[in-house]
């Protein structure tokens, strides 16, 4: 489809964070998340469904508090 670009955003997992007060730190200290994941998360770049899945088993939330699927035109 010419024209439209399909997105995943990761906004909604900053939000989560900030609301459950887990710090980046504490991820990477604590939980072993790597740096440069939440370096692609920042940028909406590709992260794995494993490591989404990881994320969702530490911060005791769903898929829906980490991504969303944006389709901009």
């Amino acid at each position: 489809m010419k024209g439209v670009y399909f997105m995943i955003s990761y906004e909604p997992f900053w939000k989560t964070l900030k609301e459950k007060h887990i710090s980046q730190y504490k991820l990477i200290k604590k939980f072993g998340v790597s740096a440069g994941q939440l370096s692609r998360m920042r940028a909406n770049e590709y992260i794995s469904t494993h490591t989404i899945d990881e994320l969702c088993k530490i911060i005791d939330c769903r898929v829906e508090d980490i991504m969303v699927y944006i389709k901009d035109e």
